[in-house]
Parts: structure tokens; sequence; C-alpha cells
């Protein structure tokens, strides 16, 4: 299972990865904004995408959309991550599609329960296969 980890923020992206590691994924690639995403989304398949949602260049609606536009990207579950949390952001970002929602700060409680949710992992927090 190969996951994309999105954000323009180098830590974030580390924190991401080090959870996700800690969790058993060991395939996990990493882009600093949307354009190097889809870059990246063209060359191989994803089993997961986890993007930030304010970015330079393409931000995480963007990117979100483009891959619910193109066919062979479509499926591939999208968990956002922000520092957003007004009840109208929110509800915005979810009219998008995305399969899963973080807000920053998050602990690895929440990130287990958002890849749960989208079955990424299963109840016991194990890998889905």
């Amino acid at each position: 299972m190969r996951i994309l980890v999105v954000d323009d923020i180098t830590t974030m992206r580390h924190v991401m990865i080090n959870m996700l590691r800690n969790l058993g994924f060991s395939q996990i690639d990493e882009a600093t904004d949307g354009k190097q995403a889809l870059t990246l989304l063209g060359k191989r398949k994803y089993s997961l995408v986890i993007s930030d949602l304010n970015m330079p260049f393409v931000d995480g609606l963007t990117l979100l959309d483009k891959m619910r536009a193109t066919p062979q990207l479509a499926k591939v579950p999208v968990l956002m991550v922000t520092c957003e949390n007004t009840k109208e952001r929110v509800q915005e970002i979810l009219l998008h599609k995305v399969d899963g929602f973080v807000i920053k700060p998050f602990n690895m409680a929440t990130l287990v329960k958002q890849l749960q949710r989208i079955k990424i992992l299963d109840a016991s927090g194990q890998l889905c296969s």
C-alpha cells in the first residue's frame, strides 16, 4: 500500500510520515504541494493521499478536485489535514468529496480513527488488504 503525503511544511510531512511508519506503512512518498503531488500521481498508483489544505501553487482543494475529475484518480481516498475549523469551512471541504478530515494539531488516535473510517486500517488497527 503506497501513500502520498502532501504538505508544504517539511516538519508536518515528517510528523505524518513517522506516524504512518509507526502504524506499519512503509511505502510513503512526499510532495511539497499539490502541483508536485499531481506529477507523482501521474507516475505511480497510490492507495491513499494525505494532503494539507493550504499550500502554495496548488492547494489541497484544487488537488482533490483534479483527482476527482481524473478517472484513474477519482476513487483514491483523500484525507485532508488543516488547521481551519470553522463550521462553514469544514462543510465546504466536505462538499468536495473528501474521504476524511483531520484538524491540526492531532494525535495518533485521531489519525487511526480516520484511517479506519476510510478503510485503510481495520477495527483492530491492522492494515486492510
